[in-house]
């Protein structure tokens, strides 16, 4: 059986990121799950604010139509987001926004044909859950996509990693590792 695809998300570009170290302690729990990973930044996709005017006139951003073609090749998207004002990031939010709106018109398909799951860490008691709430919600209900009941929310994000940003609670790290099989299990089923 082949391993299916994942892509992993940071929705913070900020070094030394808390979100970008979930995303990459995702990443090594989902190769470690059998999965093909593709971790990106969205630094590398840059985007203005979408403008669906400004895509009747003169067509998408190339990197819209990148980032687009990347959701589409993988089977499963696991997402990290800060939470900004009890929400997502509006990072997170517009790379979102250009990726069901490549031409335009609402195009949900890329999202459909993948299944998604998220976390969130944050220096804060909440764990980042607003966030969460938000992303699950634009994901599912604006785009139709399948996300996973499982999530991760990791609170007081600055003591939550050791020296080798692995989790120090071995509850979360549990949490962690299940999301990634469970994941992995679902996107194989969409291969």
């Amino acid at each position: 059986m082949l391993a299916p695809k994942i892509l992993v998300i940071p929705g913070s570009l900020h070094s030394g990121s808390y979100n970008a170290r979930l995303a990459a302690l995702a990443a090594k729990e989902l190769a470690l799950a059998e999965a093909e990973v593709t971790r990106i930044s969205l630094e590398d996709y840059p985007l203005p604010l979408f403008d669906a005017e400004a895509v009747a006139e003169s067509g998408p951003p190339q990197h819209a139509v990148q980032l687009q073609r990347m959701l589409a090749a993988h089977q499963g998207v696991f997402i990290t987001s800060p939470e900004y004002n009890a929400s997502v990031t509006p990072l997170v939010k517009n790379a979102i926004d250009w990726s069901s709106r490549v031409r335009g018109e609402p195009n949900y398909a890329t999202f459909k044909d993948c299944v998604f799951a998220i976390g969130a860490t944050s220096n804060d008691s909440g764990g980042g859950i607003r966030s969460l709430m938000a992303l699950r919600q634009i994901l599912e209900l604006g785009c139709g996509a399948l996300v996973i009941p499982e999530q991760i929310s990791i609170a007081n994000a600055a003591q939550a990693f050791d020296d080798m940003d692995n989790l120090k609670d071995e509850a979360l790290a549990e949490e962690l590792k299940a999301l990634a099989r469970r994941l992995v299990a679902l996107a194989r089923v969409m291969a």
